[in-house]
């Protein structure tokens, strides 16, 4: 079972990583380790077949536009649940704390350490317990994250699925159940110029 969640999360780290020449090399590899495991790919497959079937720069263009440029599909974990408060670097230090306990060294490549890819790639490559914990801990970031790509149509929306189905419990029906889920209300004090959103929510012990 953990081999199946390992490569589901190395699989889920690089589909929702931007799509350089590298990773789109990968593909076939991706296909070939999710096969191992029948009905792994099937949350895959529209990432893939749009990887396989779209011009580099057509795709590029479409991952910047869906991940970098606007908010509504934030890949920054504790963005959901902290948004642009003070509270958010403290919570940015606990990342790093856990990646420090690993006895190797996790470059973050000038990434926050909460991207989710990042999160990914470390529990299935480096501490598979510690990086599990992680997604536990920020479920609530998650699902709010699939429900934004389930209302754009985004295909990667089955990505996080997958990677939800490897946790505990059942995925809630609808944002308002994400919400008492998380067991609080919104953060209050903003930071900067960014209004707060309402989707945020702070997670319980953070």
């Amino acid at each position: 079972m953990s081999r199946r969640v390992q490569v589901v999360y190395l699989a889920a780290a690089w589909c929702l990583s931007y799509p350089d020449e590298d990773l789109l090399a990968k593909v076939p590899l991706i296909r070939a380790a999710l096969a191992e495991f029948p009905g792994a790919g099937q949350d895959f497959d529209g990432v893939l077949n749009l990887l396989e079937a779209s011009e580099p720069m057509d795709i590029q263009a479409h991952y910047v536009r869906e991940f970098d440029l606007g908010r509504r599909h934030a890949l920054h974990l504790s963005y959901w649940t902290d948004g642009d408060t003070r509270r958010r670097g403290e919570v940015l230090g606990n990342f790093k704390k856990a990646y420090r306990q690993s006895d190797i060294l996790v470059d973050t490549q000038g990434e926050l350490p909460d991207f989710l890819p990042m999160v990914l790639e470390y529990a299935a490559r480096v501490d598979l317990a510690a990086g599990r914990d992680l997604l536990i801990r920020y479920r609530a970031s998650l699902e709010m994250l699939r429900f934004g790509l389930l209302r754009d149509e985004l295909p990667h929306a089955r990505i996080l699925q997958a990677i939800c189905a490897t946790l505990p419990g059942k995925s809630p029906a609808d944002e308002q159940a994400v919400m008492r889920m998380a067991g609080y209300g919104p953060p209050t004090e903003a930071v900067g110029l960014d209004p707060y959103d309402p989707r945020l929510l702070p997670v319980k012990g953070a």
